[in-house]
């Protein structure tokens, strides 16, 4: 769970909830405000260290400080 784990970590300030539901055979999907922005079943493959958090500050938190530590 280090996905949300991270995201959490950098942005508690911003994100109001996350929900992590399981799916059957390995599903891996991670969707926020409705678009996928994580698939195992469309790469093939488990998402690398710090990669999904690197495509949510693309596409969801441009310009969004990370959370102070």
């Amino acid at each position: 769970m280090s996905a949300a784990r991270d995201l959490l970590h950098d942005y508690q300030h911003v994100i109001e909830q996350l929900t992590l539901v399981t799916g059957g055979k390995g599903v891996f999907d991670v969707v926020v405000d409705g678009e996928t922005l994580y698939s195992k079943h469309q790469t093939g493959r488990h998402a690398e260290p710090g990669e999904v958090l690197a495509l949510f500050r693309t596409r969801h938190a441009d310009g969004v400080p990370v959370y102070e530590r």
